[in-house]
């Protein structure tokens, strides 16, 4: 049983989020508090599986009360918020950098047509969360060089093999710090352009895009329909839109069916890089539940392309990274510090070819 802790300043709503999780009879709700340090406190006293927090509450907002408890009693918290305003937006991302695992919208009220898709999303984004046993964070450093061995057993990096043109990254569950530290760390002078898919609940990619170019520096954006990539450029799919790109080196938005039940996809985005770009792209699969990805990480590789897989100690779930390791579709499996040095390399020699 998942005993969950409920955090937000409305009476209405802690009572609407306790209805959602119990109906699940894998989640007991142990407690409910109406601010942060109220908060702070029952997880200090009850230690529970886990908390949904929400983020504008009195006495204590819902950034500093996870800072708190991640620094006295970590727990798994899920950010819960039905605010699209820019400050709070960040707010929420600010607690991710603090801690917090994932953000998902507050779900709707009985009779709502959004009512059983946030219900479910709610109930299974705590499910999944509850179960990580170690709260994992990654300071963003950079090296500007990987070092021809790697520690604890992970193998050398072959530079020289690399022909990338383009770095495809897909992430989900857990993805938002782990794309932190990696674009922190490949510096404003990256020779090729970065296309992302994250999956996020509906409402939240701009905050996230908000949050990481305050955080690295980076010029990022969301993707818009037949933009040209620029170098050192990221460009992150939009809500509800496949992204893919193209061999004239322009931005594909789709709205073509969902694969794997995701809309965008990684797939989607992997299968285009392949078509497009060949042997000639870095292709990096993260953090995240289910499959998606995972395939078409594996056609790159058989085709002679570079590919990475996050690790699994460094993943929240092992799902999308797991499914790669299994069927043996990663050249390279690294930990986030160690993708972001191996990107920097890879894209620094082939420039050097380019230029010779």
């Amino acid at each position: 049983m998942i005993k969950a802790l409920i955090v937000d300043d409305s009476a209405v709503m802690r009572q609407h989020i306790k209805h959602v999780l119990e109906a699940d009879s894998g989640i007991q709700v142990i407690g409910m508090s109406e601010n942060g340090l109220d908060a702070v406190n029952f997880v200090q006293e009850n230690k529970p599986d886990i908390v949904t927090m929400d983020i504008n509450m009195p006495k204590m907002n819902g950034h500093e009360a996870t800072r708190r408890i991640m620094e006295t009693t970590p727990v798994p918290i899920v950010i819960v918020t039905a605010s699209y305003e820019k400050n709070d937006v960040e707010k929420s991302f600010l607690a991710m950098e603090a801690g917090a695992l994932a953000i998902v919208e507050k779900p709707f009220g009985l009779g709502h047509a959004g009512y059983d898709s946030t219900a479910k999303d709610l109930v299974d984004t705590v499910k999944i969360m509850a179960e990580v046993k170690v709260i994992r964070r990654w300071p963003a450093k950079r090296i500007s060089q990987i070092t021809e061995t790697q520690e604890n057993g992970v193998p050398r990096i072959d530079v020289f093999r690399a022909h990338c043109g383009l770095i495809a990254i897909g992430a989900s569950t857990g993805g938002p710090p782990v794309l932190q530290t990696i674009l922190a760390g490949l510096g404003k002078k990256l020779p090729v352009p970065v296309v992302v898919v994250q999956h996020i609940s509906k409402g939240f990619v701009d905050g996230l895009i908000d949050w990481l170019k305050l955080s690295t520096g980076l010029d990022i954006h969301a993707a818009s329909h037949n933009e040209r990539l620029q170098p050192g450029h990221v460009y992150f799919a939009p809500d509800d839109c496949h992204m893919g790109v193209r061999s004239d080196g322009r931005l594909q938005l789709s709205k073509e069916p969902p694969e794997n039940g995701l809309r965008p996809s990684v797939s989607y985005l992997f299968r285009s890089a392949l078509t497009a770009y060949s042997t000639n792209v870095v292709a990096v699969l993260l953090t995240g539940m289910g499959k998606d990805g995972a395939e078409e990480l594996k056609l790159l590789k058989d085709i002679g392309a570079v590919t990475i897989a996050q690790d699994k100690e460094s993943s929240v779930v092992y799902g999308m990274p797991g499914e790669a390791v299994r069927l043996d579709a990663a050249s390279y499996v690294l930990t986030p510090e160690k993708i972001s040095h191996a990107l920097v390399s890879f894209a620094a020699q082939a420039t050097r070819r380019t230029d010779a």
